[in-house]
């Protein structure tokens, strides 16, 4: 969740800059981005907010991108930015696909938790709902989908709102249904997960990244990477992962100085930071949703992307902006 800050009178400002420090993180290498999607729909607010990449089954050379405004539905964008298809689904927000299915946390009920489940159909494009599943109290927030083979039971992560993760099997033939199969409180507000094999990564939003290792009755937790105001500055907010070189690595949205930090994984040691300055496609700044993938998407992408949620696109309204891995990578000295 973005922090907003009021339109104060002039004095009230002041005092609050006085009692409210800005902390910036250790000096992140520089990277530009090498393109951007068109914005999303709904103009003069904060509406972007997640991404997720779409790899083709019968071709990993192909990939689209399935991203939320949260105040209205969900876009599908080319590599190139351009919106070729959206569909109405009111107050969406965290997004994943496994395989030709999506899903997002639905937050149009605000006691009780939803997913809301579509079908990607890839070649109109379209995006073509097959409903909600239920998902237990409290406000769908953050949602991420373990990786599996094509035809395997999907597992999703649903964050509620106030830090209670919900872990389980969602089915989608018939009227779609989810069947948790272990929960964990963490103490406060979280939203961004992903997941590393068994292993689920969760960011609170104010403290840091957790580690959840399913244990049969619930889950094994640890703090892996605390805000400390070097790595991360709070909000921690999108979290994903990437292969590289045989190495899989954690990046995580520090939000709070507009930077990226990199773990690798399952260690979770700290290799560095970057953030993406101004260039032909400007700058990102207070990064919710983040995404990457590895491979050979053409000229444009030969060595896989990352796209991350920009909060300020003004004077259009937030998009997402796309940067090449392998630029990263080097940059990291990965």
């Amino acid at each position: 969740m973005r922090r907003l800050v009021a339109l104060l009178p002039l004095l009230s400002l002041a005092a609050c800059a006085a009692s409210e420090p800005v902390f910036t993180g250790l000096p992140p290498v520089q990277v530009t981005a090498s393109g951007e999607t068109a914005p999303v729909g709904t103009g003069k607010a904060d509406a972007a907010d997640d991404p997720a990449i779409w790899i083709d089954p019968a071709d990993p050379n192909r990939a689209l991108i399935v991203a939320t405004d949260k105040k209205a539905g969900l876009h599908v964008y080319d590599l190139t930015g351009k919106d070729i298809a959206f569909t109405q689904a009111g107050l969406v927000n965290n997004v994943d696909v496994a395989g030709d299915i999506i899903v997002a946390s639905d937050r149009n009920d605000g006691v009780n938790a939803h997913l809301a489940v579509f079908r990607l159909d890839a070649d109109k494009p379209a995006i073509v709902s097959l409903g909600r599943a239920a998902a237990g109290t409290g406000e769908a927030y953050g949602l991420c989908l373990k990786k599996t083979a094509p035809g395997a039971p999907i597992t999703a992560a649903l964050i509620v709102k106030d830090g209670t993760v919900r872990v389980g099997t969602l089915t989608v033939d018939g009227t779609p249904g989810f069947a948790t199969e272990w929960e964990y409180k963490i103490p406060t507000q979280s939203e961004g997960c992903v997941f590393d094999g068994d292993t689920l990564y969760v960011g609170e939003e104010d403290a840091g990244v957790w580690e959840l290792k399913p244990d049969g009755k619930g889950a094994t937790a640890r703090m892996v990477a605390p805000v400390d105001n070097q790595r991360l500055v709070a909000d921690v907010e999108g979290l994903a992962t990437i292969d590289h070189k045989g190495q899989r690595y954690l990046l995580v949205s520090s939000q709070g100085d507009n930077a990226y930090a990199v773990f690798k994984l399952p260690s979770v040691e700290y290799v560095g930071r970057f953030a993406v300055a101004a260039g032909a496609f400007g700058a990102t700044s207070e990064t919710d949703g983040i995404d990457a993938v590895a491979g050979d998407f053409g000229a444009a992408w030969p060595d896989g992307l990352f796209i991350a949620q920009d909060g300020d696109n003004a004077p259009n309204a937030q998009n997402f902006k796309l940067v090449r891995w392998d630029r990263i990578a080097a940059a990291l000295g990965l």
